[in-house]
């Protein structure tokens, strides 16, 4: 699925990506750690749209980070800064633009991932910040049915990306198996199953068949059970990181 040509794309991230160039691309630098920093780049989003051309507004919350280890050997201000990013800013974000897309229609796009559907020791804080998106974006939705705006949940897996060297990795691990099985998806793959998701009006999206395998599974399993499992597959990826 490709875009219209019309479509104005505004990005926000403290670093330029490379393919915005051109008059229908925007970029904001803003760290959405900053409280201060995100006030201000919603405030020239907000000018943004009210200049633009009337038709809908999406937005889409995609910023985000991990960190990978046990608890006691993390970094005590990561962890907080994961916290503001993944959760706080979508938030903050979200509410402050919702006035300009209740007026002109549209959606929001919240991404978590399938480490949302069950506890994830080792990756403690990043598995319950999307855990969050996951259930405020499906109570989001139903607190817009009939506003003309809808929310959408996109739970990818592994992805090639440049998530798991923010995380602390050299390289993604267990690349003779295990995890590189799953790491089948591109960003592009999916980008395009979360915009047929977003032109079907759905709510939620996994993204590929064996995320979908893991999400069932992970939310159909005890809590206490799924965290164990999910420690034991974890705790492998901790043993390949330092082969």
């Amino acid at each position: 699925m490709k875009l219209s040509p019309d479509v104005l794309l505004c990005n926000i991230s403290r670093t330029k990506p490379d393919f915005f160039c051109g008059e229908k691309f925007r970029h904001f630098e803003a760290d959405l750690t900053d409280f201060t920093a995100l006030e201000a780049v919603a405030s020239e989003l907000e000018a943004v749209v009210d200049s633009a051309p009337a038709g809908a507004v999406v937005l889409i919350n995609n910023s985000g980070f991990g960190d990978y280890g046990p608890m006691p050997e993390l970094e005590h201000a990561k962890q907080l800064g994961m916290i503001d990013l993944n959760v706080r800013a979508v938030v903050d974000l979200t509410v402050r633009l919702l006035p300009r897309l209740q007026e002109r229609g549209g959606a929001v796009v919240n991404v978590a991932s399938t480490a949302a559907f069950q506890a994830t020791p080792f990756m403690a804080t990043y598995g319950a910040t999307k855990s969050f998106v996951l259930s405020w974006s499906l109570a989001l939705n139903e607190d817009l049915r009939g506003t003309g705006v809808h929310a959408l949940a996109v739970c990818p897996g592994p992805t090639r990306s440049n998530f798991f060297k923010a995380a602390g990795f050299s390289a993604p691990p267990m690349q003779d198996g295990g995890m590189n099985a799953c790491l089948d998806m591109t960003a592009e793959a999916v980008a395009d199953q979360t915009l047929r998701a977003l032109a079907r009006g759905q709510s939620l999206v996994v993204t590929g068949w064996k995320n979908q395998c893991i999400a069932l599974l992970g939310g159909h399993l005890p809590k206490v059970l799924g965290a164990r499992l999910t420690a034991r597959i974890l705790r492998k990826m901790r043993l390949e990181a330092y082969k």
